[in-house]
């Protein structure tokens, strides 16, 4: 007897498809805005801190770049909690929450004795990235590399600024979760150029090519 499943049929491996055609357009078009969401988000961000001198003043030492990176630094001894849950009310402080301490002493370290020393380098790094993560979740472009990149960034900003004062940690949480879930999903392979790159790495992978399997996963 023939199978009707479609997982059987090779195009499907490229995504879970429904059946129903408007199912599919509603598939489609919401992994598309999620994933071009996610990449109008650091978009945004790229023009504050431009290079050369990434908006850094005195040498490197204040203001743009800089001044989010040593903010990071000095409040690595902030709360250090996240997610703080106060079930009951009677009880002082919250039943619930997410130590991440040892995550912004970490942080802190790297950025004091790894990216300061080498800002004027390592802002391109930075730059370089968000530019990246722009490019390939709008183009849907090596996606699965961006949203890698994204969880990244995601998470270097959400350990370094989300329990800081004056912060939503919600907006930095969220936009992690947003990133695994474009990591898991990988949406060029429902949308943009990585549907047209794929058939090309199916075939290199196929003739047994290292590479080709490694350019498989990550589009």
């Amino acid at each position: 007897m023939t199978s009707k499943n479609p997982a059987g049929n090779r195009g499907s491996a490229d995504g879970i498809y429904p059946s129903s055609r408007l199912e599919r357009g509603l598939l489609v078009a919401a992994i598309a805005v999620a994933s071009i969401g996610l990449g109008y988000l650091f978009f945004t961000q790229l023009w504050w801190k431009l290079p050369p001198d990434f908006s850094c003043r005195d040498d490197f030492t204040r203001g743009g770049l800089c001044y989010f990176l040593q903010h990071s630094v000095d409040e690595a001894d902030a709360s250090n909690k996240l997610l703080k849950a106060e079930i009951f009310g009677s009880n002082p402080g919250p039943e619930l929450s997410v130590p991440i301490g040892w995550a912004t002493q970490l942080n802190a370290a790297f950025i004091e004795n790894v990216v300061q020393p080498n800002i004027r380098w390592f802002g391109y790094v930075i730059w370089g990235t968000e530019a990246w993560i722009f490019l390939s979740m709008c183009l849907g472009f090596f996606s699965r590399l961006g949203a890698l990149a994204a969880i990244g960034m995601s998470m270097q900003l959400m350990i370094g600024l989300a329990h800081t004062p004056n912060e939503w940690e919600w907006s930095y949480i969220l936009m992690v979760l947003l990133s695994v879930a474009m990591f898991g999903i990988a949406p060029g392979r429902y949308f943009g150029l990585d549907r047209l790159l794929r058939p090309r790495f199916r075939a290199l992978s196929e003739r047994g090519s290292r590479v080709g399997r490694l350019l498989l996963l990550f589009t």
